[in-house]
């Protein structure tokens, strides 16, 4: 077995050798969907083994041991003009009877996508460099997951692309907090590359005990994400995970209009780090209720989550200071979380936890859909003792969550956690952006002598530099 993260590096640099690849965006684009296509032909073959009777979505031509797997296959541009003219034109088009979920992701993938290889020499070495990596072996299918998911992270820091990444302490405290239980629909409807997916998975995967908890495991994890490369990287992400059918929709969450979410779609859980800042698609708006209408994805998503849940379903979900305050639409999107739903915490973020590619405040809202707000607690998670900012190399740690956990069981007030009641709230119009009341600020006291001793100083050092200067001139 070799070393996959070596692997994927030396694909990666193969790929710099190609004249029509630029930028990294358009390295893991032509990495996932080829990783994609290797990944699913070794499902395939885990399948047929199986299941006797089973057929793959992908015609026989463009399976991957078809035309991939021998190293001594196509190369230069026989290899280019298939990819480009046959195996990209077949697999968009993909003809799919209505029940064939698989091949309505596949045609998806392939529609989202792009080969961006011009040389059919670099792309069959990139080709058999993947080859030597088997999907099959559980041991490698682990590391892996660690390779995909320092991939993402590396796309994460691309300011447009950014959106993709959640830090994974982040997603990983949500879920401990929502505490999915097996059984349980559970749904991100702005998914990403699926990291809270794969966290509900990891959380849920140790109360599989047989064959039926599993089926039931692989059928209650849900997702949307509208953008190709995210989708297509969700999906990849997913069937590493063993999910053999990735139920994640291509499309935009929030292209439904809201009163046609009937109670057999409603959900159990909703973990998501919804876009923000974002402006919605052209017309999207118009599927709300008109006092909730306004541009800003991250409030019109807030609507979206209080309408999927059921009664008694849970939501822990990342929002930003912007949508804490407002007036106007805001302020009834926020009323109406308030009554809706119990909101019983918010953890306020450090700025830098979504650095370097947003440096806005963010919030984690945790929050229970069929009972009012009564009380908030606010908690404010504060940076690691002389720590000045998170960074890409130094991010947000899980273990960092554990005095939170603890107190979330007990809660008291104390110098970083506080109480508001819905009285306070509606005082303040819904405001939501409430500081630490109870944070010690050291208080600087000033010695004017010292002071006028410096500045005396500082002048006299600069009388003498000016008499330098002159005395040059």
């Amino acid at each position: 077995m070799s070393n996959i993260g070596g692997v994927i590096k030396s694909i990666r640099d193969i790929f710099r050798k190609d004249p029509g690849l630029s930028g990294d965006a358009q390295r893991i684009e032509q990495l996932g969907w080829m990783i994609f296509l290797k990944l699913f032909d070794d499902k395939d073959k885990e399948r047929e083994i199986l299941d006797r009777k089973y057929k793959s979505p992908i015609p026989t031509t463009f399976q991957w041991r078809n035309w991939a797997e021998n190293d001594e296959g196509m190369t230069g541009d026989e290899l280019i003009n298939f990819i480009n003219n046959h195996l990209f034109p077949e697999l968009k088009n993909l003809k799919v009877t209505g029940d064939n979920r698989l091949g309505v992701i596949i045609r998806n993938i392939f529609d989202g996508t792009n080969n961006y290889m011009k040389s059919g020499t670099t792309f069959r070495q990139a080709i058999n460099k993947l080859n030597e990596i088997d999907f099959n072996s559980s041991k490698e299918h682990h590391i892996f997951n660690a390779i995909y998911e320092d991939v993402l992270q590396g796309l994460a820091t691309k300011k447009d692309t950014g959106e993709f990444y959640t830090p994974r302490a982040v997603t990983q405290f949500i879920i401990d907090m929502v505490n999915p239980k097996l059984g349980e629909k559970i749904v991100d409807p702005a998914c990403g590359t699926a990291g809270f997916l794969v966290c509900a998975i990891e959380h849920l995967r140790k109360q599989v005990k047989n064959v039926a908890d599993r089926k039931t495991l692989q059928e209650t994890i849900t997702g949307t994400e509208l953008k190709p490369l995210p989708f297509m990287l969700s999906v990849v992400n997913l069937i590493t995970h063993d999910i053999e059918v990735p139920q994640i929709l291509n499309t935009d969450a929030l292209s439904r209009e809201l009163t046609s979410i009937r109670q057999a779609e409603r959900v159990d859980i909703i973990v998501a780090n919804p876009p923000f800042g974002g402006v919605v698609g052209d017309g999207m708006e118009t599927n709300f209720p008109l006092n909730y209408r306004t541009k800003e994805s991250a409030d019109l998503f807030l609507i979206l989550f209080i309408q999927l849940l059921k009664d008694g379903g849970r939501a822990g979900i990342v929002l930003p200071d912007g949508s804490l305050t407002g007036e106007g639409v805001k302020q009834r999107v926020r009323q109406k979380l308030l009554e809706d739903c119990n909101v019983h915490t918010i953890v306020r973020l450090p700025q830098s936890v979504f650095a370097p590619y947003a440096t806005v405040n963010t919030n984690l809202i945790f929050f229970e859909k069929g009972k009012k707000t009564k009380d908030i607690w606010y908690y404010e998670h504060t940076l690691p003792e002389g720590a000045k900012a998170y960074s890409k190399t130094k991010p947000i740690r899980i273990e960092e969550f554990d005095p939170i956990k603890e107190w979330w069981k007990k809660r008291e007030e104390s110098e970083v956690c506080w109480k508001v009641s819905i009285d306070t709230i509606i005082e303040r119009n819904y405001d939501l952006d409430i500081k630490n009341p109870n944070k010690v600020v050291e208080e600087v006291v000033y010695d004017r002598k010292a002071i006028i001793k410096k500045i005396e100083m500082n002048q006299t050092k600069i009388s003498e530099i000016l008499d330098e200067l002159k005395s040059l001139a």
